[in-house]
């Protein structure tokens, strides 16, 4: 396979940070990077660019992330709260993706876009879960999100289980379970 060289413009996961060169495939460079001018060829004409660019650089960056630790201090006093139909065993009718996330967070004046949004599998069970979002390269804060049956009510899964409800009512049998553990404690 053949290599090039490329000076890249943006940071780029598992691959490197602004004004790094790096050797990547000449097919990736060709179809991906450069047409998205997210690097440029490493010429030496380029370097030089870069380097007398590296000041206006480096305030970009402090101003970014700036604005990433403010978002992320704003981001941290919120909670997401999603409502799904919830099926035996806690399954989700469904799942909490990071689109739905980023549609939430856009819903409540938080523009952020759902690749920054780090959740490596979609969430299928309901209950609590603290997800990632990178706002910036070194910024990045736990949002928690709290996943509901539908109603709003939290489901025990092991009320479920135990009287075999349906999966149309599973609501109804866990509040029913709940009020029964309730007055048989008194």
């Amino acid at each position: 396979m053949a290599h090039t060289q490329v000076l890249l413009r943006e940071d780029i996961d598992n691959l490197g940070a602004r004004g790094e060169i790096v050797r990547v495939k000449t097919g990736y460079a060709r179809n991906y990077l450069l047409p998205r001018n997210l690097a440029v060829e490493a010429t030496a004409n380029n370097v030089r660019q870069i380097e007398g660019e590296k000041a206006a650089l480096a305030k970009r960056e402090a101003k970014e992330r700036g604005t990433a630790e403010l978002q992320a201090s704003a981001l941290q006093k919120l909670t997401l709260k999603f409502e799904r139909k919830v099926g035996e065993a806690g399954v989700l009718y469904g799942s909490v993706t990071s689109m739905d996330i980023a549609h939430e967070l856009e819903a409540q004046g938080y523009e952020i876009d759902r690749r920054k949004i780090v959740l490596r599998e979609p969430i299928k069970r309901f209950g609590n879960y603290s997800v990632p979002v990178r706002l910036h390269r070194d910024v990045t804060v736990e949002l928690p999100i709290s996943v509901l049956g539908e109603g709003g009510v939290e489901v025990d899964v092991e009320a479920l289980q135990g009287e075999g409800a349906s999966p149309e009512a599973p609501v109804e049998a866990a509040q029913e379970s709940n009020e029964a553990e309730e007055s048989g404690a008194e």
